[in-house]
């Protein structure tokens, strides 16, 4: 694909504008398809909050007792009429105490460590299931998607964003639930202890609510920000890593060092003026809970010096009742940072999970099996951008098995002719039929199966090179695999590798030259034995020797098989039936490439550039330095040759 048609991607994704309750009512919707995990977690927490109360009424019981027993008092409130045996000594009932304290210690201890377990159970399988709700989406997303946004931000949502989603989960729901049930159990516990006494201590209550409510509205901004800056700070190092040659042979390496600093710098800075916002809102929540301590020392103190209230069963359990209750209140403050955390990324997440899928297949897709009788665009408009046209009014038709050449100055369109026939985009106007029947209208997997496609620079993955030819035939057996690299040239160099076709293919192909990926790209192409071959501009980047071998193999594999060349090598040209130029995405000319020599003045030019007697200023020079223009006969030449070796 040309610079110029990419170029016409650049349109910018509309960023949806998602409400906070919109965000959490789709937040807690996640959540309900986990219900009942998150009912189990919250249980487990509910009988941790009961087994606390319980060791901390004991240990209130027993300082009761001891009381009693130094001070020859009368004998503690035991809870529900349970007392000890008359018959049991003080050390036995202290020891009985001691152990029950004990029991509840070790039985709280499993407790927290089940639901710790359960929670990671559960945060793993949400996170599980939205990356690969994720992925699926980003699978049947048009190009345009990818065209419009950064690979860097699309690698953050599926990686960092949807861990902060996640989170939701056991840091917001799950926390915000226990924080809930702990406070309502603690408060009524403290309500029989003593009405009075609770309702003083927690008079500054409500202002921790509002404390929190400010907090999360001064900060939810400062999230959204800090992801964009995550992508910018991505999208540096992936293009400082991909681009590492250009780096290095500009003399840019310090450069772009401090480029990537300041991106790092940016989220530093920002994370830190948020860490100050929690530094200032926590010791200000610590304050109202500590303003609690001292309304219990005061106003506690003098019921149990006038006997309303127990030194053991009220004061201490209230005291640590006031502890418990106030560290609750301060997950708050983690609660508020994990939910901006959490509802920026849902954000980011939900655009893509909800970004409108543009290729469909009709209700009751027609299934097919390749070009049987004709490929024809019929009316074809297309434009990756509004109002910025790239095809007009395109119409074209193919009979199967013939082989047509698609040629034409640079941003003409050729390969978004391709892209529009494997459906990675739906025309605008006009459409494309398939033995008379509309691409939509056919099974879309059947479409693309049909239709070969060689890029101009062919992507690889990190894999053995077998699996990378079979990439579209993973049943392929070896055979198969070697038969597809004989068809593209590719057996005898694989064969001079090492581990053959087991050799390991490194990042994109790093590790082979541009004409070996090119001949692995055809054989992957080649193996799912498609009846339509599209090659994108295939010898572009290779040298003519390269160039020439890759022709051999193209000239072989395209017999038989419905065949659109891109390309604006002369050579290459001269080996199809027909040439259709394009030129301001409209058809200027369609013919032979004999016919389009008299035709075509664009063509005739291409012609004499590259059969080495023509100017690429502008003036044809002959030995003398006298302009010469190729005769028809000439050029004629060249072509019938490229046309008997076609016929052979």
């Amino acid at each position: 694909m040309s610079v110029a048609e990419s170029g016409l991607m650049g349109q910018q994704k509309s960023e949806r504008s998602y409400s906070t309750g919109h965000l959490l009512v789709r937040l807690l919707g996640l959540a309900f398809r986990y219900r009942r995990a998150c009912v189990v977690v919250t249980v487990m927490h509910g009988v941790l909050v009961l087994l606390n109360l319980a060791t901390l009424g004991l240990t209130g019981l027993g300082i009761d007792f001891l009381q009693s027993q130094a001070l020859h008092g009368s004998a503690p409130r035991w809870p529900a009429g349970i007392a000890p045996p008359s018959g049991w000594s003080p050390l036995q009932v202290v020891l009985a105490l001691s152990g029950a304290v004990l029991a509840g210690a070790l039985a709280s201890a499993g407790v927290k460590y089940a639901a710790a377990i359960a929670s990671a159970a559960l945060s793993q399988r949400v996170l599980l299931q939205l990356r690969t709700d994720i992925y699926a989406r980003l699978q049947r997303l048009s190009f345009r998607f990818y065209d419009s946004g950064q690979s860097s931000s699309i690698i953050n949502r599926a990686a960092g964003d949807a861990n902060n989603v996640r989170a939701f989960l056991d840091g917001v729901l799950i926390r915000m639930l226990t924080v809930v049930l702990t406070l309502v159990l603690y408060f009524v516990y403290m309500l029989q202890v003593h009405v009075g006494l609770t309702l003083a201590c927690l008079a500054s209550t409500p202002l921790l609510w509002v404390g929190s409510v400010l907090f999360s509205r001064a900060v939810q901004p400062a999230y959204l920000r800090a992801s964009e800056l995550g992508d910018a700070m991505v999208r540096t190092l992936v293009e400082n890593l991909q681009g590492m040659q250009v780096v290095k042979a500009f003399a840019r390496t310090a450069e772009q060092a401090v480029k990537f600093q300041a991106a790092n710098e940016s989220i530093r800075s920002l994370k830190f003026s948020i860490f100050q916002r929690m530094s200032t809102f926590q010791p200000l929540m610590g304050l109202l809970t500590q303003l609690n301590m001292l309304i219990l020392i005061g106003y506690g103190g003098r019921l149990v010096i006038q006997g309303e209230l127990s030194l053991g069963s009220g004061l201490f359990v209230f005291a640590g009742l006031l502890q418990e209750f106030a560290a609750q209140v301060a997950h708050i403050t983690g609660i508020v940072n994990s939910v901006q955390s959490s509802l920026a990324s849902a954000g980011r997440v939900f655009e893509v999970l909800d970004e409108p899928e543009e290729i469909r297949e009709s209700g009751t897709p027609v299934r097919v099996r390749g070009v049987r009788d004709s490929l024809e665009f019929r009316g074809v408009s297309f434009g990756y951008v509004p109002d910025q046209p790239v095809l007009e009014d395109i119409s074209l038709k193919l009979r199967a098995g013939e082989c047509v050449a698609i040629t034409g100055p640079t941003g003409s369109g050729k390969s978004t002719l391709l892209m529009l026939l494997k459906r990675f985009y739906d025309p605008t106007g006009g459409e494309i039929l398939l033995d008379g029947r509309p691409l939509p209208d056919l099974c879309l997997a059947d479409v693309r199966a049909a239709a070969g496609l060689v890029f101009q620079d062919s992507f690889l993955f990190s894999s053995t090179i077998a699996e990378n030819i079979a990439f579209g035939a993973p049943e392929a057996d070896r055979e198969a695999v070697e038969r597809a690299a004989r068809s593209a040239s590719a057996h005898e160099f694989i064969s001079r590798l090492p581990a053959g076709y087991d050799s390991p293919v490194g990042e994109h192909g790093a590790n082979l030259s541009g004409g070996q990926r090119q001949r692995l790209a055809l054989a992957r192409a080649l193996i799912m034995q498609p009846s339509v071959l599209l090659l994108d501009d295939a010898t572009s980047a290779v040298d003519p020797e390269t160039e020439l071998e890759i022709r051999q193999a193209i000239e072989r594999v395209m017999r038989g098989r419905t065949t659109i060349l891109v390309s604006t090598r002369f050579s290459t040209l001269c080996q199809a039936d027909r040439v259709v130029v394009l030129q301001s995405g409209r058809i200027t000319a369609d013919g032979t490439p004999e016919q389009l020599l008299e035709r075509s003045t664009w063509f005739r030019r291409l012609a004499e550039l590259q059969s080495g007697a023509a100017d690429p200023a502008g003036a044809d020079t002959g030995e003398s330095g006298a302009p010469k223009t190729l005769s028809l006969t000439e050029l004629r030449g060249s072509v019938s040759a490229g046309s008997r070796r076609r016929a052979a």
